[in-house]
């Protein structure tokens, strides 16, 4: 009995685990039109998220930065074409996507 439980706990800590999951910010991708331009894995009209990530990775102030970046809008950051600016976009739901974007690599 005490084999399977610690043979869970280890299944349990090899699951990988996200601060934000994927199915609540995809959700709130969807809901404010994010979809439209970007993807998880491909350049659409911007770029993939997971480009995103790796573009930020261990940059401490990536976080900040991004949730500016997606409210106010971009330009020549990823190429010619600007991201528009996302004012009515909530910020907790700006908050949560820069975080998953964030994990992906």
């Amino acid at each position: 009995m005490k084999k399977i439980l610690a043979l869970a706990a280890l299944a349990t800590l090899s699951i990988p685990t996200f601060a934000v999951d994927q199915v609540t910010a995809m959700e709130i991708a969807k809901k404010n039109g994010c979809l439209a331009c970007h993807a998880l894995d491909k350049k659409l009209v911007g770029p993939a998220w997971n480009e995103v990530g790796k573009k930020y990775a261990g940059d401490a102030s990536a976080a900040e930065q991004l949730v500016v970046k997606v409210k106010k809008g971009t330009k020549g950051v990823w190429g010619p074409v600007p991201m528009p600016p996302n004012a009515t976009v909530k910020d907790a739901d700006i908050k949560t996507l820069v975080e998953f974007v964030l994990t992906l690599k």
